[in-house]
């Protein structure tokens, strides 16, 4: 029943928005539309007053990050219709350089969606009204959901308790997690005793269960 829904629905829109999108896809009861990035307004637009979607809330938008890829960014938008009760995933392509239009004229909600969206993967978009870093520190260098993003020689701030103000500290691994082998112990690593150790007890027994 879901998949009819959603097969109609796929074709309906491959037709209605031909020349924006670009490709549509069901998997697992999930559709995901493709589209021209420079459509995405006029595409969210519609998928929210159409009747035949409505789409009127913006549940998220994040970020992918495929360095190998050409166009190496996936922003993803996912929507929802509580009229038509489905759900719907679109996705834009941007590379590095791309410009991707706001559509927070669309959804107020993506305003701080993209927002973070630029803070953590730096995709730029274009007539946003606050286009600022929302959760890395003032002045912070990079974009770090970038999977090239390197794990050590960077600045990370905290809340000092004892002295009672912010601090800056240089970010220190004592390994970098891309590169564990899954077969060498940790660096550095020695048994600690951690709270609730004292309570570990071996296989449960009949009286246990019991």
């Amino acid at each position: 029943m879901i998949s009819q829904a959603l097969a109609d629905l796929r074709d309906y829109l491959s037709q209605a928005l031909a020349a924006d999108v670009t490709a549509a896809e069901l998997v697992n009861d999930e559709l995901t539309i493709r589209v021209q990035r420079q459509a995405i307004v006029k595409v969210l637009t519609f998928l929210r007053d159409d009747p035949p979607c409505q789409f009127g809330m913006l549940v998220d938008l994040c970020g992918v990050d495929w360095p190998d890829r050409e166009n190496r960014f996936d922003i993803v938008y996912h929507l929802l219709s509580l009229e038509q009760n489905q759900r719907l995933r679109v996705k834009v392509a941007a590379d590095e350089e791309s410009v991707v239009p706001s559509v927070a004229s669309v959804f107020s909600c993506a305003g701080w969606f993209e927002r973070e969206c630029w803070d953590l993967f730096g995709i730029y978009f274009a007539d946003h009204p606050d286009l600022r870093r929302l959760l890395t520190d003032y002045g912070f260098d990079g974009h770090p959901l970038r999977k090239d993003f390197p794990l050590t020689g960077f600045v990370e701030v905290r809340y000092d308790d004892e002295e009672k103000r912010v601090v800056y500290e240089p970010v220190k691994l004592t390994q970098e997690f891309r590169s564990f082998d899954f077969l060498s112990p940790w660096e550095g690593m020695t048994k600690v005793m951690l709270p609730g150790d004292e309570k570990a007890r071996g296989p449960l027994t009949g009286s246990d269960v019991a």
